[in-house]
């Protein structure tokens, strides 16, 4: 088997710095963590926040603390800084390779989608960001690793998308009619999944939008890790 993760992420219309940050970071006992943090609002103090809570996270997470307790300290730590007056939403995506499992630790509102070919289930349980008192504890769901699995994450851009027109977006159904119809690549499912928003939203985004996708899938090509990154410059 192989690991495939893919991200696509748009700033909000007419805001030059995007509130989300996503870091991807190698575990000391093998494996990947992908961590995905929303600060309050947008612009340049949601990426402070947002960039506080990842780096307070993937410290610990080198180091060797379990993703909850990472995330739990971060939440503290923002808690302390903000007195409670500032909030952070939170995605973990750990590739685990000492349990053979992915560990998914949520401290956000906005589900999840797990799937396993054109099963598709949504992890909606009660979630609550960081920083909003000293007891925030985060939702964690771990599965075994299989060839066929796919996670989809993503920042409450996407679940806003479209509501200010009265058209919210269907999450669900949009991953569905791209899974059914192929085999999506990660990235092509979470290009999709981040266009349907935009379009939704006029093409001006209501708020920063990040979408993550991890697949797993059988093992094609060498032992070689790669990496690829796209990021646009305006002038």
């Amino acid at each position: 088997m192989e690991i495939q993760i893919a991200v696509a992420k748009v700033n909000k219309y007419a805001v030059s710095e995007s509130g989300d940050t996503l870091e991807v970071i190698e575990r000391p006992t093998g494996g990947l963590s992908v961590v995905l943090a929303d600060g309050q609002t947008s612009g340049r103090g949601a990426k402070a926040v947002s960039m506080l809570v990842v780096r307070k996270v993937i410290g610990l997470i080198a180091e060797g603390v379990r993703d909850g307790a990472a995330a739990r300290a971060a939440s503290d730590a923002l808690f302390a800084d903000k007195a409670g007056k500032v909030t952070c939403t939170l995605n973990i995506a750990s590739v685990d390779l000492h349990s053979n499992t992915i560990v998914l630790t949520r401290n956000n509102p906005a589900p999840m989608f797990i799937c396993r070919g054109e099963q598709i289930d949504s992890h909606s349980e009660e979630s609550i960001p960081l920083g909003t008192s000293r007891n925030v504890r985060p939702v964690i769901t771990e599965v075994g690793l299989e060839s066929g699995l796919t996670i989809v994450v993503f920042s409450d851009g996407i679940s806003h998308a479209g509501e200010r027109r009265g058209q919210p977006m269907n999450v669900s159904e949009t991953i569905r009619s791209v899974i059914e119809d192929q085999d999506p690549s990660p990235q092509q499912l979470a290009d999709t999944l981040l266009a349907h928003a935009v379009r939704l939203d006029d093409n001006r985004p209501a708020d920063d939008i990040s979408v993550l996708v991890v697949k797993v899938s059988a093992r094609n090509g060498d032992d070689v890790r790669r990496m690829f990154v796209r990021l646009p410059i305006h002038a």
